[in-house]
């Protein structure tokens, strides 16, 4: 059962925002630090992609459990589990003595981060019952993701030129400490009012399907295409996709609840988190690596370059939530796939000896793209979703972001042409924009909310 919500509910919005901060950061802030981990630990590219990898593909594969197991043991219990195990995870990585023990490590850290961002979520739509306010606080909290993602590189460019590439996983435990102690004293506890049952057949689906063909794709540039074990990777995928369709729908409880795809809406919404953040990893990955081994600049020099996207960023984010809850999310999706795609297209024709001040205005149709794209994403995920669902949707949501993150950074260094690749994403985001936000879709999404009243689903036996 549901506890009353919390007396300071800018304070739990605060705490939550500090987790989705520290580990949507981790995935941007080590971009910066790969150079000088590939040098002080002797990684080839494919380690680097998967020291970023690792990462994310864990995030990817387990947001859901981790969202629907809050929902049935507590929220708060589950938030503060998974701020210790990435307290951990971080430590394990400044200390890992090869790219083997960092790659481990990572995955130990997103481990933590997995109860992080989909439970915080909740947390924040349970704390804000008003629909209004709930809009905006969850703008607050999307507009937290890309801020973080933004401002990643310019706080590791100033840690790894300080102190070295450790320091960058340091930085994380005070903040862990910090939000551990404060969600001790202010976050209220909560449930959903039904507890989902476990799937561990459709859990090592999606791990089978993820992992195949992320590894699929960062090797296939070294093993080829049509090699043996990458064709291999691609018909396990295929399988473990069929065998989600065929499992899934009979199970009370799935772990991938496929009825909420019946929405236009929030279907395109995960589309849109795929495309966009997808679009964003290939950015943030080629975009640092060009810059430092092309242009030979610092890791600090490198991040100060994106600070006009963290700048944006954190201009653009605050109006796009207050926009979502005035007027919908259409028109920040609209111009998100427009500054995309304008940004792959300039991109393409950016060298070694582009002027510099050309390569910082192509970067902000990046922050116009970032700044726009992540609040009118997460309100659409979740709006019209009955509580009974706030766990499941939210980590669906906060999945398809590190998956789309977790292909971005594969691609990076896999594809011909990537920069037109960038372009494309964009023009599927503006494509999704005015599908998802329509009449159709918006009548789809009370239609599939209606599968899931809450009076009328049976109570769990076990």
């Amino acid at each position: 059962m549901n506890v009353p919500t919390s007396r300071r509910p800018a304070l739990v919005l605060a705490i939550c925002c500090a987790s989705i901060v520290v580990v949507v950061m981790d995935i941007s802030i080590v971009t910066v630090a790969l150079p000088s981990i590939r040098r002080d630990l002797g990684a080839s590219v494919s380690g680097l992609q998967w020291t970023v990898d690792a990462y994310t593909l864990v995030l990817a594969g387990f947001l859901v459990l981790a969202g629907s197991a809050a929902d049935r043991f507590g929220r708060k219990r589950v938030f503060q589990c998974g701020l210790a195990v990435f307290g951990l995870g971080s430590l394990l990585c400044s200390v890992a003595p090869g790219i083997g023990w960092l790659i481990a490590a990572r995955a130990v850290q997103a481990a933590g981060g997995t109860m992080l961002n989909p439970v915080a979520m909740a947390i924040v739509a349970t704390t804000f019952p008003d629909p209004a306010e709930r809009a905006r606080a969850i703008g607050v909290f999307g507009s937290m993701s890309g801020l973080a993602l933004a401002l990643g590189p310019i706080l590791g460019g100033a840690l790894v030129d300080g102190f070295g590439w450790r320091a960058v996983f340091w930085v994380n435990v005070p903040i862990v400490v910090a939000a551990l102690v404060a969600t001790a004293l202010f976050v209220p506890e909560s449930r959903a009012p039904r507890a989902r049952r476990f799937d561990p057949v459709g859990q090592v689906l999606v791990v089978v399907v993820l992992g195949s063909v992320v590894y699929a794709l960062i090797e296939a540039r070294w093993l080829g295409w049509t090699s043996a074990p990458i064709l291999g990777l691609l018909a396990l995928a295929g399988l473990g996709v069929l065998g989600i369709l065929v499992y899934e729908p009979r199970r009370a409880d799935p772990l991938l609840e496929l009825r909420l795809f019946r929405s236009i809406a929030f279907s395109s919404a995960i589309l849109m988190a795929v495309l966009a953040l997808c679009g964003f990893g290939i950015f943030l990955f080629t975009a640092t690596q060009y810059l430092q081994e092309v242009r030979g600049m610092t890791a600090l020099a490198a991040g100060l370059c994106l600070l006009p996207v963290g700048l944006l960023v954190l201009v653009l984010s605050p109006k796009t939530g207050r926009l979502v809850g005035t007027r919908g999310p259409r028109l920040p999706l609209v111009v998100a796939g427009v500054a995309l795609a304008a940004g792959g297209v300039t991109s393409a024709w950016l060298g070694p000896a582009t002027p510099l001040p050309v390569v910082l205005v192509t970067f902000l149709l990046f922050g116009v793209f970032l700044g726009t794209v992540n609040p009118p994403i997460t309100n659409t995920a979740v709006s019209g979703m009955p509580g009974s669902m706030a766990g499941v949707a939210a980590s669906l949501a906060s999945s398809g972001r590190q998956t789309g993150t977790t292909l971005g950074v594969a691609l990076a260094g896999s594809a011909h042409g990537v920069w037109w690749l960038v372009a494309g994403l964009g023009a599927g985001l503006f494509a999704l924009a005015l599908l998802g936000t329509g009449r159709r879709a918006a009548a789809t999404a009370q239609r599939a909310a209606g599968l899931f009243d809450e009076l009328s689903l049976p109570r769990p036996t076990g």
